[in-house]
């Protein structure tokens, strides 16, 4: 089902996979699965694997402000707070949460504020706010200035040197994604309140957690999430040899087995 969820000062577009039914509600069983894709694409980048995950769980999903069917921002917004809107929304008190670079980011706020509302998390190439070394400041300067001058193309292949660097040819679902987001980065600039600072609190999650990187992407993510990994209490690491910040094109079949993993452990 796919509805318009109210948020602060705007609005999302959601899906809702509905009960696949036979779940008993009891330990991690009939909690629903709740999707937050990255910012290098929209909600669409999970379509390949959703009939894999929708057969045994309820699944939603939905795009953040300003990606595929959601509106631009017109006013401040934070991610977590645009999260519970969307999780109150469906009725959700708990949930699984799966994230991917920018949704991990979020996925992890949520924990640390609310505690109570995650089972457990499945976090890939995750982002995570407070890690400053995430984005260099050699790599902005060059989007700014690319944005500047108007030239997509030239962001596009900055981002598929960069995000993308596990296909050297011609990749056109990953560019896809790309050209389709990049207009949302610049609209929602000046709205996006970024969530506290999470990475040096890491320590303070109490909550299952599997993390999986791509052992080709940036090397500034890989050490970011090699230390994730290595905070987070029991967290268990996955290492995907042939991703790089797109794991869901690249093997998704071991994105979803990290996502099952993560959502047989919740508690």
């Amino acid at each position: 089902m796919d509805v318009m969820v109210s948020v602060k000062d705007g609005e999302l577009w959601a899906h809702d996979s509905g009960d696949p039914g036979g779940a008993s509600g009891q330990g991690g069983e009939g909690l629903p699965l709740v999707l937050l894709h990255p910012g290098v694409a929209d909600s669409r980048v999970w379509d390949g694997i959703l009939p894999r995950l929708t057969e045994r769980h309820r699944v939603i999903h939905y795009d953040t402000r300003g990606y595929g069917r959601s509106p631009a921002p017109t006013a401040p917004y934070s991610q977590v707070e645009d999260l519970i809107a969307v999780l109150d929304h469906f009725g959700a008190a708990r949930a699984v949460l799966a994230g991917s670079s920018m949704g991990g980011a979020t996925a992890i706020g949520l924990a640390l504020r609310d505690p109570a509302r995650v089972a457990s998390l499945a976090l890939v190439v995750p982002g995570v706010t407070g890690a400053d070394e995430l984005t260099t400041p050699e790599f902005m300067a060059e989007v700014g200035r690319l944005a500047e001058a108007g030239d997509i193309d030239a962001i596009v292949a900055l981002l598929r040197h960069t995000a993308g660097a596990a296909v050297t040819g011609d990749d056109p679902e990953v560019e896809a994604y790309l050209r389709a987001v990049i207009p949302a980065w610049f609209a929602n600039a000046p709205h996006h309140l970024p969530d506290p600072p999470a990475y040096d609190r890491l320590g303070e999650l109490d909550v299952p957690c599997v993390l999986a990187l791509g052992e080709l992407d940036r090397p500034e993510v890989i050490r970011v999430n090699e230390t994730m990994a290595r905070r987070i209490p029991g967290c268990r690491l996955v290492r995907l040899a042939h991703s790089d910040h797109f794991p869901t094109v690249r093997e998704p079949d071991a994105v979803v087995d990290v996502i099952l993993d993560a959502y047989a452990a919740a508690r």
